[in-house]
């Protein structure tokens, strides 16, 4: 039997979210972001010294945020001997900091800024414009002088990512893209000379990711394709010629590139290359390109977040296991010698209380196959009450990645089995594409397949399962109650319920992805959970910040409506001040405690209780 009184709180899973991102190393010095879960989940700048002494550089109320794309990424960029460049979410200008106060660089405006790059004297990044005369977003790559002077070079696409300056400071690469596609389904590498601003493709396409390209020479570029059906490496010239895969596999080398400023791969100064890859979580080996060879290093972490930094030998990344926090990790690549900086949550409960991951494959629909992790309850005896949770995106996916949260309910008698539903990365281009089109039906089958197979293996009681979800997950919550009566009942965060509303009033970068994911207009009301409300026979919970910009809250509201109207339990919380993802402490401890209380009532022994 569970215990009475488990190790692990509301407040605890709370408190551990301060969301480590984006290190940066230059000789013996760190610097990283942090969240501040208890000052309204502003982000703030650590630096570590090469003493070891930590300090933050951004107090309140400084938040270092970027929002281009709405999701931003890396806020910051290390302008060595001067400071810190960052984006401050209030008023999204660039600032340079010392620790002090800091100074603008940017005149108040209505630009965006993001995906910083310092070299050659200067800030390169992708510049976002939302007032414009004809009413659509602009974009553009910049170079901001620390004088504040800022000059477009390059325009004309609807997106541009992973700006990448070549050694002589002769040429910029870069990833764009266009309007219907999106970063995982269609890229190019670009190169602009900037003497002249020529511009030419150097690989990519409609039909072909190309991601993160780095500097060989003067001459040759590093980056990740997909047009194998796996996101490999390759070598390329810069006018695209001698293109070479430096090591063939089914495995990924990068993730979706949601957010901006990361780097999957990283070329250290003996030439060789630290990498990231892998099916599901992504491990860190270093790869020879002269002769192919990749050696997996012996590091004490079983997932990376593909947001690597190096200077030399030495690399920084953000790692975790499933015991260990995240954490803000530096490795020399020559000696092996690894240590961990900064984890992602101080205190931890004895490891015995900490869910196990085991990896699944679950025959759904069709023969397909479904991945999954499974976390047994902890102490269970007998089929037991789970909680099937889904990502969000869709284009996302589960890892390993230690989480209170899970621990949280494995700990109370409740398990948790973490669903890669087709569409999911992690597993090829083929994987993902089971989604095109299919929103809504493949995401479905699959989450109903791994209800039941839970039940046949005999882990859950099948009156006892439930499902989770936020974003697109909270849509497949949604589908799958209307679909199936395999569930007791569904927890929706964030839930996407209509789509025609969704595509008039989501923001740019997503504004053409219902297209991908279900197809012409006609299909709505047989896809979409709102015109489907009638079929939902079970509770659900639905919880919302008022502040989304990505999932307006009208969409749970009109869910919660069409539920209540029917007579079907619904409860709807909605929390002032959150955009898309809780931050805040209190809103994090209140929204846990929500969902434990619905699955405490959930699975009673009397269901009619």
């Amino acid at each position: 039997m569970p215990p009475e009184r488990t190790p692990i709180s509301t407040s605890d899973v709370a408190r551990s979210g301060l969301r480590l991102g984006y290190p940066t190393v230059l000789g013996d010095e760190v610097w990283w972001e942090e969240d501040r879960p208890a000052e309204a989940g502003r982000r703030t700048i650590v630096h570590r010294a090469a003493g070891g002494a930590r300090r933050e550089l951004l107090g309140a109320p400084w938040d270092a945020r970027s929002r281009v794309h709405e999701y931003g990424g890396r806020s910051y960029v290390v302008v060595p001997g001067a400071g810190v460049a960052f984006v401050n979410n209030a008023d999204q200008r660039l600032y340079l900091t010392h620790g002090g106060t800091p100074r603008p660089l940017t005149a108040a405006s209505s630009y965006r800024y993001g995906d910083l790059l310092w070299g050659g004297g200067a800030i390169w990044c992708v510049r976002e414009h939302h007032d414009g005369d004809d009413g659509k977003v602009h974009r553009a790559l910049v170079s901001v002088t620390l004088d504040g002077e800022v000059r477009e070079v390059v325009s004309g696409s609807d997106f541009y990512a992973s700006p990448a300056l070549s050694p002589d400071g002769e040429h910029l690469a870069y990833i764009c893209w266009n309007h219907p596609r999106l970063p995982w389904t269609g890229t190019e590498l670009r190169i602009t000379r900037l003497e002249d601003g020529s511009s030419w493709t150097v690989k990519g396409g409609m039909s072909e990711s190309v991601l993160a390209p780095q500097w060989r020479d003067n001459r040759n570029l590093y980056l990740v394709s997909d047009w194998s059906g796996w996101w490999n490496l390759y070598q390329i010239g810069i006018f695209g010629t001698s293109s070479q895969a430096l090591y063939p596999a089914e495995e990924e080398f990068a993730w979706p590139l949601w957010e901006l400023g990361g780097a999957p791969y990283l070329v250290l100064g003996d030439g060789r290359l630290a990498v990231l890859h892998g099916q599901g979580d992504l491990r860190l080996g270093v790869l020879d390109p002269e002769t192919g060879t990749l050696t997996d290093l012996d590091v004490p972490y079983t997932g990376w977040r593909p947001a690597l930094s190096a200077d030399g030998t030495t690399l920084a990344g953000i790692a975790y296991g499933s015991d260990i926090p995240r954490s803000v990790v530096r490795v020399d690549t020559v000696t092996g010698r690894v240590e961990g900086l900064r984890r992602d949550i101080a205190e931890l409960p004895d490891v015995a209380y900490l869910p196990e991951p085991h990896a699944v494959e679950i025959s759904g629909s069709f023969g397909r196959r479904v991945h999954a992790y499974r976390y047994a309850p902890y102490a269970a005896e007998g089929p037991a009450p789970y909680v099937v949770f889904l990502h969000g995106g869709p284009t996302g996916h589960a890892t390993t990645e230690l989480s209170l949260e899970k621990a949280f309910f494995t700990t109370r008698g409740i398990g948790v089995l973490d669903v890669n539903y087709g569409g999911s990365t992690g597993y090829g281009r083929a994987y993902r594409e089971r989604l095109r089109g299919q929103w809504g039906v493949v995401d479905v089958e699959d989450t109903v397949a791994a209800a039941q197979w839970l039940a046949a293996e005999g882990y859950a009681d099948p009156a006892r399962i439930a499902v989770r979800g936020a974003s697109a997950g909270g849509w497949t919550v949604m589908a799958a109650c209307a679909s199936s009566t395999v569930f007791r009942g569904g927890v929706s965060i964030a839930g996407i319920s209509a789509l025609a509303p969704l595509a008039a009033a989501t923001h740019d970068f997503e504004s053409r992805y219902v297209e991908w994911l279900v197809g012409p207009e006609s299909l709505y009301p047989s896809r979409e959970p709102l015109s489907r409300a009638g079929e939902v026979s079970c509770p659900m919970l639905l919880m919302q910040g008022l502040a989304d910009p990505v999932v307006p809250p009208s969409q749970s509201e009109a869910f919660a409506t069409a539920l209540t109207d029917r007579g079907i339990p619904c409860t709807y919380l909605s929390f002032e001040g959150e955009s898309h993802g809780f931050r805040r402490l209190e809103t994090k401890t209140a929204a846990l405690a929500a969902e434990l209380a619905f699955y405490e009532q959930l699975f009673r022994p009397d269901p009619s209780d």
